[in-house]
């Protein structure tokens, strides 16, 4: 009895296995003939869209090994010299040793602002934290609502401790800030940087190399011209409004005024760190890098005596032993 029933149930499986193996059949012979375009799969338009490749600004030394370096009459403990166009470093001096960078800090600073705020419109409201550091400062006051734009302004041309310190804490936590300053100068391949404050007061464990400093300027050119087309400015007048006082910000670089094609970047003093400059200049269609750090009292000259020298070789882009140079 048990058989006959198995054997019946065996037997309806395989109708119906019949059946939906029929209804599939003639499903596909009917969209075969109905359809209006045939199917193409193209891989192609599947795939995402191609990630932006940034310039990563590997500076070769083959010019310094093929032609050495004058004695120049530099202070500074670290001085780093590159030819932007040539990717070739000129003149060195412990470019990789990492140190205190005193206000050299804020362009990494002002590259996160922009990264967090997304426009340089975007408003922020001043903390009272924000206010109480000392010295080198913008002048805010607790509440004032003020744009990223006028902060950077303040931060890059005043060297404003409290401007720094607004965009640090207005836009995201403090300490997420920091971290995204880390992160950034990770992923944009510094290699002997730490960042403990955004704008540069000494602490322990804050530092950044010459080399990677000169790194940063040419990434800071590159991909953030909005931001060095204000520290390339001398002098800015900030409006007063409903919501801040007025501001007149002033770049402390004096060779934006005395160095013929300096286009910015930054200065720098502190105690740990000494008198720091970042340059950049354009002459002649070429673009130069001069770093200076830890030269109290000299460091406009010695990246001036830099220049100079950058300006007086002509360096072309080498390959290892069969590149040239003049």
């Amino acid at each position: 009895m048990r058989a006959k029933r198995r054997q019946r149930r065996e037997r309806l499986t395989f109708f119906v296995s019949l059946g939906v193996i029929a209804l599939a059949i003639a499903t596909t012979v009917y969209v075969a003939h109905n359809r209006t375009s045939p199917f193409d799969f193209n891989l192609q338009s599947s795939t995402a869209p191609a990630v932006k490749t940034y310039d990563h600004f590997d500076f070769s030394t083959y010019w310094l090994a093929t032609h050495g370096q004058p004695n120049l009459p530099i202070h500074g403990l670290a001085a780093y010299l590159v030819d932007l166009d040539a990717r070739q470093v000129l003149w060195q001096r412990d470019p990789e040793t990492s140190r205190a960078p005193a206000s050299l800090t804020k362009l990494i600073t002002a590259m996160v602002a922009f990264d967090d705020a997304g426009s340089l419109d975007h408003v922020v409201e001043v903390t009272k934290a924000a206010t109480q550091v000392v010295p080198s400062v913008m002048g805010l006051t607790a509440g004032e609502e003020v744009t990223v734009r006028e902060l950077v302004q303040g931060m890059l041309l005043d060297s404003g401790n409290d401007a720094a310190e607004a965009l640090a804490s207005g836009l995201v936590p403090r300490d997420r800030f920091i971290r995204q300053m880390n992160q950034k100068a990770k992923s944009i391949g510094l290699t002997a940087s730490h960042f403990v404050t955004p704008s540069g007061l000494d602490a322990p464990g804050h530092g950044m190399s010459a080399h990677d400093l000169a790194h940063t300027a040419a990434y800071f050119d590159a991909y953030y011209p909005q931001l060095a087309a204000i520290a390339a400015t001398r002098d800015v007048v900030i409006a007063a409004t409903a919501t801040h006082k007025a501001f007149y910000p002033h770049n402390l670089n004096r060779l934006l005024w005395t160095y013929p094609g300096v286009t910015g970047l930054k200065t720098g003093l502190t105690d740990n760190a000494g008198g720091c400059m970042l340059a950049t200049a354009t002459r002649g269609g070429r673009h130069l890098i001069a770093v200076i750090l830890n030269a109290t009292g000299h460091s406009t000259d010695d990246a001036a005596a830099l220049l100079d020298y950058g300006f007086s070789v002509h360096p072309t882009r080498s390959f290892g032993p069969f590149g040239s140079a003049s």
